[in-house]
């Protein structure tokens, strides 16, 4: 392997394309999904169904397809990222009018073979149209306000949009992940201590406006606030999920109870135990060794992308892997502190280990272009 690698002008382009591929980022994907396959045996009780045996299915496609945006230039998709966006407001849209309901919200259209959530795929659509964006723009006009405008319009409308469904939890993560592509664009601070002083006022009328014919979130929205701030008033109602979570968390230790031995999970006291909240049977059975080696392999997949970013000198190919790294640790970060009572209830999955078709594809596909920018950089 070495030999081929030092000699790579005399190997055939598409033995190259694999010879670049970042190795070790993929290795790091794989072991995360390992533990997802490993606590969805578990919470499934010992068994390959319900859970394990389709999530291990769509891991496989999602490599497929993280090959198969891997092998094609970066500049292909800095070409598409207009009609990539269109396309996932496009299929927003379509869920105001033919979308499949779930638990109280409206998030996904209906396939046939899969649910195919179009709000997972905002995420990265997004990333790259402003990514493309300010590749096209020059620098010296990032922090011009007529050229802030646009950027902003298409970080909101497809917020807003998903926050119709209502989807909270992903609504803040597209425009968390926007505004970290605009910053790593060069826009200026300023422009972000005005939306956080805005944040502020939104927030305070967000808490007036509960209970009035102009009310802001719907209630159970409010609910989660209030399950937040204080768990115990309601420790079988809304409070349930996160003390359960938060007893789950307590019970593992340093080293945990042991593989398939969690009391929470294997007795149904703890919620949504395949999705949201797997991570709580994760530190349950493998404590906090266990779940601080996972926050370790993320941390690592993180770095991979930043050091690829450093490595390409293509200015949409930098932007867009970081805004992926940026989406990916918003994932995860938002996940551990919503199960530990950190942040509010919002429906983020832990990515790659909670069960789910349209997260993992999505993902996979993103680091498919994390793994172009890597193989067409210039060596």
């Amino acid at each position: 392997m070495s030999y081929l690698a030092n000699n790579a002008q005399t190997v055939p382009t598409g033995l190259r394309k694999i010879l670049y591929l970042n190795w070790p980022l993929t290795l790091l994907l794989a072991s995360v999904a390992a533990v997802g396959f490993l606590m969805l045996y578990s919470v499934a009780g010992g068994s390959f169904s319900p859970w394990v045996e389709p999530q291990v299915k769509r891991f496989i496609l999602g490599l497929a397809v993280m090959l198969v945006v891997a092998m094609v230039p970066i500049w292909f998709w800095r070409n598409i990222s207009v009609l990539a966006y269109l396309a996932s407001m496009v299929l927003l849209l379509a869920v105001e009018f033919f979308g499949t309901v779930g638990m109280g919200a409206q998030r996904w259209i209906d396939l046939g073979f899969m649910r195919l959530q179009p709000s997972e795929l905002m995420k990265i659509t997004l990333v790259m149209l402003l990514a493309a964006y300010y590749d096209w723009l020059p620098a010296e006009k990032c922090s011009r306000l007529q050229w802030v405008i646009l950027p902003v319009i298409i970080i909101i409308v497809p917020t807003l949009l998903v926050l119709r469904q209502p989807d909270l939890g992903t609504s803040i993560l597209l425009m968390a992940a926007g505004g970290g592509v605009m910053f790593l664009a060069g826009v200026h601070w300023a422009y972000f201590a005005a939306v956080i002083g805005a944040a502020v006022g939104l927030v305070a009328a967000v808490f007036k406006s509960r209970g009035t014919e102009w009310q802001l979130l719907k209630d159970y929205q409010f609910r989660r606030i209030d399950t937040f701030l204080d768990p115990s008033q309601d420790p079988l109602g809304a409070g349930y999920h996160i003390t359960q979570s938060k007893i789950a968390l307590g019970s593992g230790g340093w080293s945990g109870r042991g593989f398939m031995q969690g009391t929470q999970s294997r007795l149904n006291f703890l919620p949504e135990k395949h999705t949201d909240f797997i991570f709580t049977t994760l530190a349950e059975e493998f404590g906090f060794i266990g779940g601080i080696t996972l926050l370790f392999i993320y941390l690592l997949v993180i770095v991979f992308c930043i050091a690829t970013a450093l490595a390409t000198k293509d200015r949409f190919a930098s932007l867009v892997t970081l805004g992926i790294a940026i989406t990916f640790f918003l994932f995860f970060a938002v996940n551990m502190s919503m199960v530990m009572g950190l942040a509010p209830v919002v429906g983020v999955p832990l990515p790659m280990v909670s069960y789910g078709g349209s997260v993992m594809l999505v993902l996979m596909g993103a680091f498919g272009l994390v793994q172009s920018a890597n193989i067409h950089r210039p060596r």
